[in-house]
């Protein structure tokens, strides 16, 4: 699993590079407003797949006498500074476009190579994106989905400008860049408010779906009848669930008999959930 992120996080480095390149030779050379404001979303791309592969090298690190329960913030904290990155790109955007607008700053320009490099950015952003939502799918990375987040507002952002350049290919109308420029910023701007409301819920331990308590609930219902649930918080570190566990159960037992019904409930807890981490309670009742 740490081998798929890692080489994903790679990729997403290699692949922003490329791009980061492309486009600002090609922005400066042309003039371009847009193709500008493209190559800075793949510099923010590009600093926060440096951010999401440190961070999946350090969350992927044991719990330590200083991080007892792990590294997996790290990955959560690289989600949030990654949103902040987007938004701060799009604030950059909307200041030099604006700038542009008023002081009436619209020379010609030869559109065909940022027609060019735009299709290119479209084609290799939708293959990377993809591949990095599927690897942090299956391995549950924040990091890794917010860079694929990263990427896939660059392939609407890189389409937007891409119509822009084909307007003004034919109608020589230079207003267009800057507009389209603004367009791009507020799809970059959109995703960086989404991304960092998500990446916040897990930073400041907001409870897992319901969906988590109730499946919870059916295996102690269906397996440990004896058992009732007192209280049940959970929470999110990284790629791990936390759920804490609080239960009932008959007085009568002793000390080793609980002990062997906790430790059977974590593991039909751990069979639903395996990258659950899982503290259990238990509390004398009468039945």
């Amino acid at each position: 699993m740490f081998q798929n992120k890692k080489f994903a996080a790679l990729l997403s480095v290699f692949s922003n590079s490329f791009l980061i390149i492309l486009k600002l030779v090609c922005g400066i050379m042309t003039g371009s407003m847009s193709v500008i404001s493209e190559a800075l979303h793949s510099m923010g791309d590009l600093l926060a797949s440096f951010i999401a592969f440190f961070s999946i090298q350090k969350s992927s690190k044991p719990a330590d006498s200083d991080h007892q329960f792990g590294h997996g913030k790290f990955e959560d904290l690289a989600g949030f500074v990654e949103a902040l990155l987007i938004i701060a790109t799009a604030l950059f955007i909307f200041y030099a476009a604006g700038h542009k607008i008023i002081h009436h700053h619209f020379d010609s320009m030869e559109t065909a190579p940022g027609i060019i490099v735009m299709i290119i950015s479209v084609v290799v952003n939708i293959f990377v994106s993809s591949y990095l939502f599927k690897v942090a799918k299956n391995t549950d990375s924040a990091a890794l989905l917010a860079d694929a987040h990263h990427l896939r507002a660059d392939v609407y952002s890189s389409a937007a400008v891409l119509l822009g350049l084909i307007v003004i290919h034919y109608t020589h109308f230079y207003l267009i860049d800057p507009i389209f420029a603004i367009i791009v910023g507020i799809l970059i701007l959109k995703t960086g408010i989404k991304l960092a409301k998500d990446s916040s819920r897990s930073l400041v331990d907001e409870a897992l779906p319901g969906d988590y308590r109730a499946k919870v609930e059916e295996v102690i219902e269906h397996n440990f009848p004896d058992v009732k649930i007192k209280s049940m918080k959970t929470s999110k570190t990284g790629t791990n669930k936390n759920i804490q566990l609080e239960i009932l159960m008959n007085p009568d037992f002793t000390l080793k008999e609980a002990h062997e019904v906790c430790n059977k409930l974590e593991h039909e807890i751990s069979i639903l959930f395996s990258d659950a981490k899982i503290i259990i309670h238990p509390e004398p009742y009468t039945f």
